[in-house]
């Protein structure tokens, strides 16, 4: 049904007139062109499209805009602040916990999920947090690298 939706998005309130059933992930790319968040499987299994709803993150792809109704939303877009990288972003950059980057914004938003709940992890608490966003390129060990730096460097967690 077409309804105007109102949430809050990387922290600025917006209201968008859309079908509610359809998947944030289009309303962001397509209609907000916020394209940091990637098509993966499109069934919610591969983390490709992860962002933050009310601190928990989500798959974007199977996300009805209903479910977002009255919600924070937030995109790796949002995570920077006044043209400064999150601490995420900086150890990702720093390890080179990449290779193609396509699934990095959505591995970002995962780790970024868990250290808002746990400061502090371990590295298996990290593997159980990160075990269903998948990197075809095989760069999983520098992303378990770059999320323990940014857990210590920020020593109170993600901000």
């Amino acid at each position: 049904m077409m309804r105007a939706v109102s949430f809050t998005l990387n922290g600025k309130p917006l209201r968008v007139k859309v079908d509610d059933e359809r998947m944030l992930l289009w309303v962001l790319r397509y209609d907000l062109g916020l394209t940091g968040t990637k098509y993966g499987c499109g069934e919610g299994l591969c983390g490709a499209c992860t962002v933050i709803v009310d601190k928990d993150a989500v798959r974007s792809c199977s996300t009805p805009m209903k479910v977002v109704a009255g919600k924070q939303v937030l995109t790796i877009e949002g995570l920077s602040r006044n043209g400064q990288l999150h601490v995420l972003q900086q150890a990702f950059l720093r390890v080179n916990a990449f290779q193609c980057g396509y699934c990095t914004a959505g591995m970002i938003m995962s780790a970024y999920a868990l250290l808002l709940k746990k400061p502090q992890p371990t590295r298996t608490e990290i593997i159980q947090a990160m075990d269903d966003n998948l990197c075809r390129c095989g760069s999983h060990t520098r992303i378990l690298e770059a999320i323990e730096n940014a857990a210590a460097a920020s020593a109170g967690g993600a901000r």
